[in-house]
């Protein structure tokens, strides 16, 4: 394709263009990654929110025994239990992140519907941790979720699983794990511009060269980082556009830029499920880069994304839980 231009993105968004482009220059390095996740997302850690009730847990591995997962645990003040419960992984490509890089959209869905949040900080692919370590820890917390419900104030049932970007790709692999071991029911699932497929064979996930925050060569890198120790077929929780049968899935919530690699195997899977008859939402930005509502959360566009999640969040809501 063409040189992807300022004038490509949301009126809204070109402001954003050159830290965009510097963060993409990043991303497609790691060392730079590992720069990002040290001095912009560990200084996130124990950060709290206003209002809300946040406590921190630290959750015994059954995958990796010894190994404990800390987690953090966000609950409206004064909410009265049990309460229906959200898994929430973080995004960061499978190679980087933390917990409490999410903490406006915990407040937003908060603010929205009585909700306990109980996101862990998995195991990472830049700190020697690839697949399976990062999805293991994701899958114990839920098991640890269903098992100390009671301890924890929720409900041991109707889970919800949500993620953005590399963390909605890891809520679809849980979701497709959890399905095949019947080990929870899950409500619903909300993989919000998620990282899907490692063989990045659509038009989108080739030729995004240059995209704000994140591109083909930043994807190709991360894919690598996760994945690149496996020889032989790759299983579908790994790289969850993979999986054929759709038809057990649970409702779904997602949205997707339109400048960004992850559009076309967005709007695949999402298209993929309808026709297995599973109830969707979503919807596509125009002239939108990836994670373009957390560059620039008060823009107009940004505004609008987030209201359409936590929007789509409390329609399932009610009707699903």
């Amino acid at each position: 394709m063409a040189r992807l231009t300022r004038s490509m993105y949301h009126k809204d968004l070109q402001p954003a263009y050159g830290l965009g482009r510097a963060v993409t220059w990043i991303a497609r390095r790691n060392w730079g990654l590992r720069m990002m996740h040290r001095f912009m997302m560990l200084p996130l850690v124990g950060n709290n929110i206003d209002g809300v009730d946040c406590t921190e847990i630290y959750i015994p591995s059954v995958a990796t025994p010894g190994h404990k997962i800390r987690a953090r645990v966000y609950k409206p003040a004064g909410a009265k239990g049990p309460l229906p419960a959200m898994l929430y992984a973080h995004g960061g490509g499978y190679q980087v992140g933390v917990p409490e890089q999410a903490n406006p959209f915990f407040e937003d869905v908060i603010k929205r519907r009585d909700v306990a949040i109980i996101a862990p900080a998995y195991r990472l692919s830049l700190q020697g941790h690839p697949y399976p370590d990062g999805l293991n820890d994701c899958y114990d917390t839920l098991l640890y979720m269903k098992k100390n419900a009671a301890d924890l104030g929720i409900r041991n049932d109707k889970f919800i699983i949500a993620g953005h970007s590399g963390g909605g790709g890891m809520a679809a692999a849980v979701t497709l794990k959890t399905i095949d071991t019947q080990a929870a029911d899950i409500a619903f699932q909300m993989p919000i511009y998620p990282m899907l497929d490692h063989r990045m064979n659509t038009k989108s996930a080739r030729e995004m060269v240059g995209t704000a925050v994140w591109d083909c060569r930043s994807n190709a890198l991360a894919w690598e980082n996760y994945l690149g120790h496996l020889k032989g077929n790759i299983p579908d929780h790994a790289s969850p556009a993979l999986r054929q049968d759709l038809s057990d899935m649970p409702p779904t919530i997602s949205w997707v830029g339109d400048v960004e690699p992850f559009k076309d195997e967005t709007i695949a899977y999402m298209t993929a499920l309808e026709r297995a008859g599973v109830p969707t939402k979503f919807k596509l930005y125009e002239g939108g880069f990836h994670g373009f509502e957390t560059v620039l959360p008060k823009a107009g566009v940004s505004m609008d994304a987030n209201e359409f999640q936590v929007s789509a969040f409390a329609e399932f809501y009610d009707k699903y839980l």
